[in-house]
């Protein structure tokens, strides 16, 4: 297995933030600008609605591409958003592949010193969770080894956030709370656990990763995560490897 880059392996070495995803995108931005070649970081979490929110920006330039991908509608962070796939611009100022976002090209050119800008959608399965943005005022792309950090610290990240974003005890407000981090009633985590039990056995995979599914359908449905997990206890819903 190949070893753990410096951003995994700072990430790894620092206790989850608690409930407060903030504090999670603070310490995945810092341990990206520190360990990769890059000048700064953003992370942005989506939704099904046209909402979504910088958590946290590592400085006003990489807010400002933030901003300004939202604002325009386009840009590397957009399309990593769209497509659960990684975009990798070395050099935002020439290059066919800017010729899909001239607005943006234009703007980040003329507003920012951004020159290369890297977005890493914090996927967890089929749910997208928001998106990790680098970016570097000089052209030129990451290394092979740096670019392999980069995208497990995003799988991390995602892990992470998701079970923020779905944990039946957490009182994380990042605005309104969506309905599938509503609270379970009292004896829910029971049910979870078992509907977990069962999720486990229905693909073959490890407890962890049954209650990740879980909480990944629970997002994409907009629905609590007790009523998800009484839907399977009860038999309404089996997973598949299919399902979405």
């Amino acid at each position: 297995m190949p070893e753990a880059g410096a951003v995994t392996r700072a990430l790894l070495g620092v206790a989850p933030g608690g409930s407060d995803g903030r504090a999670l995108a603070e310490q995945v931005c810092r341990a990206c600008v520190a360990g990769l070649d890059v000048g700064g970081a953003g992370i942005s979490v989506l939704t099904g609605s046209p909402a979504r929110a910088t958590l946290w920006a590592s400085d006003a330039t990489a807010q400002r591409l933030e901003d300004l991908q939202f604002s325009l509608g386009e840009g590397a962070c957009m399309q990593a958003a769209a497509t659960g796939s990684p975009v990798r611009v070395p050099d935002l100022r020439e290059g066919t592949e800017v010729a899909r976002w001239p607005i943006f090209a234009a703007a980040v050119a003329e507003q920012t010193d951004a020159r290369a800008l890297f977005a890493l959608p914090l996927q967890w399965g089929v749910t997208n969770l928001g998106v990790l943005d680098l970016y570097r005022s000089t052209p030129g792309g990451l290394s092979p080894a740096q670019w392999a950090d980069a995208l497990s610290a995003a799988d991390l990240a995602a892990f992470r956030l998701l079970d923020l974003r779905t944990d039946p005890g957490n009182r994380e407000n990042l605005g309104e709370a969506p309905l599938w981090r509503n609270s379970p009633a009292p004896g829910g985590r029971s049910e979870i656990h078992q509907a977990t039990g069962m999720v486990l056995e229905q693909l073959a995979i490890t407890p962890a990763e049954a209650l990740a599914r879980l909480r990944a359908h629970a997002f994409v449905q907009q629905r609590p995560l007790i009523d998800v997990a009484r839907d399977v206890v009860a038999r309404r819903t089996v997973f598949t490897e299919e399902m979405r």
